[in-house]
């Protein structure tokens, strides 16, 4: 077994080459590494959302970039709107379940943060757990999305996004890591 070393690869020294600047994504490469950054520098964050009534909140909405339909917690970018770019991830985060299900907690805890694909994307990812949810409003997002929301009981979670992809939807597999999050919290003495 090879022992990890402190030095970074050699990669990680060469010069940025952007292959393509999009709007919300550009195309970079760094040696032989090519990886998609964001262009908002806050990342994004999942809401883990429990209701009064022990029910989860999860979002079904189609994705493009795959084809499908997906199973996902209540999601953002932070900071993605001119009107949001001093925002951090909490208030991204209380903003985003609102608009994606309705639903206005009195507070958001930092639970944990780190790459969504390391070896594909710069973006970093902040888990938040929100609390003292009351339902607002009807949820959907906004006008450029088309978001089912669904509520399912906390026992039973797991089982229904099994179920889920077995009907065909592709469930994100930080599904399950939330719900790990929500059953045992963060780590002790983060942020």
């Amino acid at each position: 077994m090879t022992q990890p070393t402190d030095q970074p690869p050699a990669d990680a020294h060469a010069p940025v080459e952007t292959l393509y600047q999009g709007r919300w994504l550009s195309l970079r490469r760094r040696g032989r590494w090519e990886y998609a950054e964001r262009s908002n520098p806050g990342g994004a964050v999942i809401i883990l959302a429990v209701t009064p009534q022990e029910r989860v909140l999860f979002v079904e909405q189609y994705r493009v970039a795959i084809q499908q339909r997906t199973i996902e917690m209540p999601a953002g970018l932070v900071g993605d709107l001119a009107e949001h770019d001093d925002e951090g991830a909490l208030l991204a985060a209380q903003r985003e379940l609102e608009e994606e299900t309705g639903y206005r907690c009195a507070r958001v805890e930092f639970i944990h943060e780190g790459p969504s694909s390391s070896g594909m994307s710069s973006e970093i990812i902040a888990f938040v757990r929100a609390h003292e949810l009351e339902k607002v409003g009807p949820g959907g997002g906004d006008e450029s999305e088309n978001i089912v929301v669904h509520e399912v009981p906390l026992r039973e979670a797991g089982a229904w996004l099994f179920a889920r992809a077995a009907d065909g939807y592709s469930i994100d597999p930080k599904l399950f890591a939330g719900l790990w999050f929500i059953e045992h919290g963060g780590a002790p003495g983060r942020r």
